[in-house]
């Protein structure tokens, strides 16, 4: 406990030196480029292809683009890495990826993308020549130390092919030796990586795959490791936005974020027992929202907070909100997704309200762009389905989710204090919530019904109100009647109206 408490205030000392950025509070959008949009027909999703979608990215309101990996790898996924410094060729060049960076900048998008250094591929030089010179017993290899060899096993070690060496792999036949982060000839190495990455190509920062597995069951060291990280990025490109994974619960994550890593994804809001499922499906929502909200904001004050209902790893966000025979549920949890405030991250497709879940390829299903513009599946799918029309047609669809998501995006750049600011509930009971988002000299206050059956009235006594935005979730129509002194509202189902007072 003691060694705990002092790396929590050589840590606490540490993140002065990297100040929160109010520019990374964006609309991020997860991608994965194998199953996006195909530019040369060989069916397979390319960075050209993203490129042509990226007015689609901008129109939608989303300004911040994670790629998942897109290194040179032999799986369809790409967190086995064979070279840290290149492009797939499935994915196109690194023309390409320039390209990229270059056309999202213009559009004011940050680009982040996705940096697995917990391990790498099998078929990596640096593990090809170690394992060689075991095999040839002539143990000269200068990657020898770069990953974790032994003779003596525990758990998660895979046996060397022709000798009695194994090396730790945590994800269990994956073809993905762990490297030795201990190793300071292979950081030099990673900060080469770090330095091309943003310096040479441009992309401005990481999300950080597996960071609880960097030292297994060692959270001390891996919040020294992400500090280090984190410090060197600094030093090569001041403001690099670094978002960790760590999928634990809230106090763990406040652990983690004694690194000074800028953030970390909440997964305590996610998926089907998540706060934002939990605010959609129960039976006391509003209640359970404002309890969870409460308990996230006196756990982890003041921290950018990186909050998501589904990515690539879990089920996706309408099986997680049961909205497929209700979508008005779907996109009301959108709405409580954002209103959490933070960094919010959006799984590509989940706009348009694709399923998906078991098996990792299913979550990962191609982009439904329309009957004749889809990427083929990636290997390994065993179930293909979509439950709603194409983003084609939800273009056309004024009460699509689609639409839903992208008036709510829209919202949050017009009003920032959503995003950014402080949160106060004014009022709650089972069904309704009154929140008060205060940021800089804007205030913000949303007014939400819950209830996915019974409309509700509510009068706001705040003077000089703005009405900034209606979401309607449902077909029923909201409204305000704003006077001096305070607004008269009348919130259907799942609907959500949003004012503005400004000082």
């Amino acid at each position: 406990m003691k060694k705990f408490l002092c790396l929590l205030l050589l840590c606490t000392l540490l993140l002065s030196s990297f100040p929160a950025r109010a520019d990374n509070y964006r609309n991020w959008y997860e991608v994965f480029v194998y199953s996006y949009k195909d530019s040369d027909g060989d069916g397979i999703g390319d960075l050209k292809g993203l490129i042509e979608k990226l007015p689609y990215i901008e129109d939608m309101g989303y300004n911040g683009l994670w790629l998942m990996p897109v290194m040179a790898s032999p799986s369809y996924h790409k967190y086995d890495v064979t070279d840290y410094c290149s492009i797939d060729p499935q994915y196109g060049t690194m023309e390409d990826m320039r390209a990229l960076v270059e056309d999202c900048h213009r559009r004011d998008i940050k680009i982040i993308i996705d940096l697995p250094v917990n391990h790498t591929s099998t078929r990596h030089p640096w593990f090809l020549d170690a394992v060689y010179s075991i095999q040839k017993r002539t143990y000269d290899s200068p990657y020898l130390e770069y990953y974790c060899f032994t003779q003596q096993p525990e758990a998660n070690h895979v046996q060397v092919n022709g000798a009695k060496w194994y090396y730790e792999e945590q994800f269990a036949g994956g073809n993905m030796p762990d490297l030795n982060l201990d190793s300071e000839k292979l950081y030099s190495e990673i900060e080469s990586i770090l330095a091309f990455w943003l310096e040479d190509v441009g992309v401005d920062g990481f999300r950080l795959d597996a960071v609880t597995s960097f030292y297994a069951k060692n959270t001390t060291k891996n919040v020294e490791f992400l500090n280090k990280l984190k410090a060197s990025c600094e030093k090569i490109k001041p403001g690099s936005f670094l978002v960790g994974e760590v999928w634990a619960g809230i106090g763990t994550i406040a652990e983690y974020y004694q690194s000074g890593i800028d953030s970390f994804f909440l997964f305590p809001a996610s998926q089907a027992e998540g706060y934002v499922a939990r605010a959609t499906r129960g039976r006391s929502p509003a209640k359970s929202y404002v309890q969870d909200l409460t308990n996230l904001y006196e756990t982890l004050p003041g921290v950018l907070l990186a909050p998501f209902i589904g990515n690539h790893d879990t089920g996706r966000a309408v099986g997680s909100l049961q909205g497929r025979s209700l979508p008005a549920r779907a996109k009301f949890g959108e709405t409580l997704l954002n209103l959490i405030g933070g960094a919010v991250f959006t799984y590509y497709g989940e706009e348009i309200g694709m399923v998906g879940s078991g098996d990792d390829p299913n979550k990962r299903l191609a982009m439904y762009w329309s009957e004749g513009d889809m990427t083929q599946q990636p290997p390994g799918v065993t179930q293909i389905e979509y439950h709603f029309p194409c983003a084609e047609e939800q273009l056309k669809d004024e009460n699509s989710i689609l639409n839903y998501c992208r008036a709510l995006n829209h919202l949050k750049l017009k009003v920032p204090s959503i995003a950014r600011g402080k949160t106060e509930f004014v009022y709650s009971d089972s069904n309704l919530c009154v929140m008060k988002k205060t940021w800089e000299n804007e205030t913000c206050y949303a007014v939400l019904n819950f209830s996915s059956s019974k409309t509700y009235e509510y009068t706001l006594n705040v003077p000089s109100l703005t009405l900034a935005g209606i979401l309607d979730a449902s077909e029923e129509k909201a409204s305000a009647v704003i006077g001096e002194t305070a607004a008269a509202v009348t919130l259907p189902p799942f609907a959500a109206v949003f004012f503005t007072v400004s000082e």
